[in-house]
């Protein structure tokens, strides 16, 4: 039988952040009584009166009222290819306009297979020549350096400031690279409690980054997928509706707001092209040829879903959001409680152990004064019952040995309750125990 060498594969092959994702889903599988804060999961409570059916036949109403199509005509829509493009565009830049402030047609839309396909797309658009790179802010989500691993795009990390981005580090960044004949061509950056550290961008912070974007001459690809999650009135304009200059790819997902199964994601690319023959494209026009070589197109089925969803909401993503915003909100601020009681800092039962108080999200971050390693979560979930995710998997710098990542997004109350008390429990033992932080000087980025 024949036998490859991985050495003639792709050299992304092997590179522990492709194996990120399949990690925590083996160790879930294997501690199945234990209660997870492992993965950043969609509640399943709002998937029990689901009707795919009616929401399809929502979509379908609207496509007879609005195109003057048959109901067969428009039923036929949900059966062949489709555009690459998307059918749902009108109502997901409508939405983006109504709640966020994003202006940008429909024509600037391409609907994708989750966010995770809009990035890819945008990365292999915009780094195109040797020497591109992508700076992200250290942590941040391992899919979106999977996909720049996958196109042999290198990643510059850019610390978190206090309050975003640290906009001066990015700045030295982005001139070390041009006086190496380089240049960083993006920031991949989520300013609304960012997956995994909870940290949301202040609106100065946007401004100061929007400015610094324009001056050193990048673009800010933007993911959205967590701002629905801000406690009313604290919402903080997305970059791409502050944006004037055109300088901001904005990327966003259904998977949280409707459901994760559908796959159907987006992004907003307004930003023209001059061609070679002096005519004018959208970046978008350019990501839909790409898509076409990649996926063909988003399941019409799929979008049809989640256009029906949009509808019965008034065509409001917010509205859409309301109660399951309002969910997470409740599931964070457990969590949070259950902490503080659990483990009170004035007790000093676990030294060396904080967190951070997100008011959004999905994450909370836990700082250590051992390692949380592989080997200290197969403690956890063996002896305790409990999971949570070792932070080191987010930094693309190499740091993070002695952080975790608490999701309670997908639990219900008493298990936030009773995952805490374990959690609190393990902690306090093993932080008397004395275990050796394994802590030492973080390897350069890669």
């Amino acid at each position: 039988m024949l036998e490859l060498q991985q050495s003639d594969l792709h050299s992304a092959f092997g590179d522990p952040v492709l194996g990120s994702i399949s990690f925590l889903n083996e160790i879930m599988s294997r501690y199945p009584d234990a209660i997870s804060f492992a993965p950043g999961a969609p509640h399943l409570a709002f998937l029990d009166d689901l009707d795919v059916a009616r929401h399809v036949d929502t979509w379908i109403a609207h496509q007879v009222a609005e195109r003057a199509l048959s109901r067969e005509q428009a039923r036929s829509l949900l059966y062949e290819y489709g555009p690459s493009r998307g059918l749902i565009n009108e109502l997901v830049a409508d939405a983006l306009r109504r709640d966020h402030g994003i202006e940008a047609g429909p024509d600037a839309v391409v609907v994708t297979v989750g966010a995770q396909e809009a990035m890819l797309l945008t990365l292999h658009a915009l780094c195109a020549r040797p020497g591109d790179l992508l700076a992200v802010v250290d942590p941040c989500f391992v899919g979106i350096r999977g996909a720049a691993r996958l196109l042999n795009v290198p990643v510059v990390c850019v610390d978190e400031a206090e309050d975003g981005v640290d906009v001066d580090a990015l700045r030295a960044q982005c001139r070390a690279a041009r006086s190496q004949g380089g240049r960083i061509r993006a920031l991949y950056v989520s300013p609304d409690y960012s997956n995994p550290s909870g940290s949301l961008t202040s609106l100065a912070a946007r401004r100061r980054l929007l400015a610094l974007a324009e001056q050193e001459d990048l673009l800010l690809l933007e993911d959205g997928a967590y701002g629905f999650t801000a406690p009313p009135g604290e919402e903080i304009p997305p970059l791409k509706a502050l944006d004037t200059e055109g300088r901001v790819v904005y990327l966003g997902t259904f998977a949280k707001v409707c459901l994760p199964g559908t796959r159907v994601g987006y992004v907003v690319a307004d930003q023209a092209i001059r061609t070679d023959d002096g005519s004018q494209r959208l970046l978008a026009d350019e990501l839909a040829v790409s898509k076409s070589m990649v996926t063909v197109n988003t399941s019409p089925i799929c979008q049809a879903v989640v256009g029906g969803m949009l509808l019965e909401h008034g065509g409001s993503l917010k509205a859409l959001a309301q109660r399951k915003s309002e969910l997470y909100r409740r599931n964070l601020a457990l969590l949070l409680d259950a902490l503080d009681r659990h483990l009170p800092p004035e007790a000093g039962q676990a030294p060396g152990v904080s967190w951070s108080r997100p008011a959004g999200g999905f994450f909370v971050r836990m700082r250590l004064p051992m390692s949380a390693d592989t080997a200290l979560l197969e403690t956890s979930a063996s002896q305790h019952g409990v999971l949570w995710t070792p932070m080191s998997h987010f930094y693309a710098s190499g740091k993070g040995d002695n952080e975790l990542r608490l999701s309670c997004s997908y639990l219900e109350p008493d298990r936030i309750e009773e995952g805490t008390a374990r959690l609190a429990g393990f902690l306090r033992q093993e932080v008397a125990s004395g275990r050796p932080s394994g802590t030492g000087p973080a390897p350069p980025c890669r």
